[in-house]
């Protein structure tokens, strides 16, 4: 999971979710920052919590809370806009605080959601639930008119009345606006990835490595599991709103009642291989 930890967050989801570690960080480029990774070790043995977190949830709900399901719940949270929306004032100041509900009902009704939304926007690497089958789940966007595959794009348009989208000579539908316009503070997915994958692809080019690219433009299905994942994550976005406003209403941990975290649970794993990893 990764977040606007030492920037202000802007407009979308507070955090947004991986399957591995990022090299790079997701908004200015300037490496691997901001990460919350879910394991402080590459065996996924010591959780990236601050000790007796766990315990007290555990207490509380009356039953076991482990650092996977915690992680689920905080996502569930932080990746709502509404969050971002309702905090703003406060997420000038970062990083994004977490409002954690006393309800152990709510708690996991909210852990559900979020490992959903982990699930999708892992592209099915992660969370998975004995009735996934780590696939991207089909939307309603479908290839109409294939792009050609002896050349690269030179570039795509967007047809709101007809939610169409054209990639060079390939055309796909619907795309509602919302998934056209589906944005992470300020950065527009479908446009940024499309214009890493056209011709004269746009962006930061780091090294001449950036030139290596396949022969042909042979993204089809990413492009589609792209609009799925986009796709569900709206469909699921009211009920993540109400669980928030839920949660926001109902009683609530205070910052006091919680364990600290010492002084060597807020330094960084080790560099002698124990990298953290973001789940098992």
């Amino acid at each position: 999971m990764t977040g606007k930890l030492t920037d202000a967050i802007g407009d979308g989801p507070g955090v947004v979710a991986v399957a591995q570690v990022p090299d790079r960080h997701h908004f200015d480029g300037r490496g691997g920052k901001d990460v919350i990774p879910l394991w402080r070790d590459a065996d996924a043995t010591q959780p990236n919590v601050a000790g007796g977190v766990l315990t007290l949830l555990s207490e509380t709900y009356g039953t076991p809370v482990s650092a996977k399901r915690l992680f689920a719940y905080a996502y569930g949270i932080l990746a709502q806009p509404g969050y971002v929306r309702r905090f703003w004032d406060e997420l000038e100041l970062p990083p994004p605080r977490l409002p954690l509900t006393r309800d152990a009902a709510l708690f996991d009704e909210v852990a559900d959601h979020g490992t959903r939304l982990l699930y999708l926007h892992t592209w099915g690497e992660r969370y998975r639930s004995e009735n996934d089958d780590g696939y991207v789940p089909q939307g309603k966007a479908r290839c109409e008119v294939a792009v050609s595959l002896d050349t690269y794009p030179e570039g795509y348009e967007y047809d709101a009345a007809t939610r169409t989208l054209r990639v060079g000579d390939g055309e796909f539908a619907p795309v509602p606006p919302e998934v056209w316009e589906f944005s992470v503070s300020g950065y527009q997915v479908v446009k940024s990835w499309l214009d890493r994958r056209k011709r004269e692809p746009s962006g930061r080019k780091s090294s001449p490595l950036d030139r290596i690219r396949p022969e042909r433009w042979d993204f089809t299905q990413e492009l589609l599991e792209l609009l799925w994942v986009l796709e569900a994550t709206l469909a699921m976005r009211g009920e993540g709103e109400a669980l928030l406003d839920r949660v926001c209403a109902g009683p609530l941990f205070s910052a006091g009642e919680l364990p600290s975290p010492t002084n060597a649970e807020r330094q960084p794993p080790r560099r002698d291989g124990a990298q953290g990893a973001l789940i098992e």
